[in-house]
């Protein structure tokens, strides 16, 4: 039995950790522990079991939470994804026992930092699944046996059709959906083209132009390879996925508590020396 902990409101947590168990082969039965809204589409969580903490819990209610549905599930390994001390700290402890991992990606360091605990717990393995700063990557060498690069593939998606024309791909919340396909329309008008926009989101979103077609498709990345352009925000799965098409790729960033979607865009553009990729 492997346990997920993919504590946060996003799409990216539990997209990332599907991948995670794609690329590693784990087979055996997995349980996410997670409080995402999107838990509830099998599309995302590929049919696998999953538990959500009570509502209202402040840092030590999540943590006697998470205590008490370990114990119960005894898992072999513990997987953490993205944050080494959980979203709010909640992450003191460990179960004996239990081989502990983390999947670690960029973040706002100096701000998270904040919630780290006095005592942290300590990880057997940290997989780097993008490049991180200096003093995140310090942080984690500190707490884990072994720190390496982890490169994911996502797991086989069922056939789509195809996409043409530009796609503006995200997840929410829906004013950043709106901005990012006036971003489209206005890239659009500067190019001098008029091509086919497609928003593929959960869902249609107030006042979208009806010029603009909606599909709602999970995973979306089996469309990328036939559309002329993608327009995403900066997020770590999306980056990872369009590795590939730089120059059908355009990012804009948006501000996340933790999460340097700046940072990673400039990163991607070459103009950030503060990130750089580990060896």
């Amino acid at each position: 039995m492997i346990v997920c902990y993919a504590n946060g409101g996003g799409l990216g947590h539990l997209t990332r950790i599907r991948a995670y168990l794609h690329t590693t082969g784990w087979d055996g039965p997995v349980t996410i522990l997670t409080g995402s809204p999107f838990a509830a589409d099998p599309r995302v969580t590929g049919g696998h079991p999953v538990r959500s903490a009570p509502d209202g819990l402040d840092r030590d209610g999540l943590t006697r939470w998470l205590a008490a549905a370990l114990a119960e599930l005894a898992p072999a390994e513990l997987v953490v994804d993205a944050f080494p001390a959980g979203l709010s700290g909640e992450l003191t402890r460990f179960p004996a026992g239990t081989r502990v991992v983390h999947l670690a990606r960029l973040l706002r360091w100096d701000a998270y930092r904040e919630l780290l605990p006095p005592e942290p717990p300590g990880f057997a393995e940290t997989y780097l699944v993008e490049p991180v700063t200096a003093g995140h990557e310090a942080y984690l060498r500190s707490v884990s046996g072994a720190v390496t690069p982890l490169e994911l593939r996502e797991p086989p998606a069922p056939d789509s059709a195809d996409a043409d024309g530009w796609l503006i791909v995200h997840s929410g919340p829906e004013p950043e959906i709106v901005e990012l396909v006036e971003y489209a329309r206005e890239t659009a008008g500067l190019e001098g083209v008029r091509p086919r926009l497609t928003l593929v989101s959960p869902a249609r979103p107030r006042g979208l132009p009806p010029e603009v077609a909606h599909r709602d498709v999970y995973p979306a990345w089996p469309l990328f390879a036939s559309a002329e352009r993608i327009i995403t925000a900066a997020g770590c799965n999306v980056v990872r996925q369009l590795a590939r098409w730089p120059e059908r790729h355009r990012m804009m960033p948006f501000p996340r508590r933790f999460d340097d979607q700046f940072a990673r865009a400039a990163r991607v553009r070459g103009t950030d020396p503060a990130t750089r990729t580990s060896r």
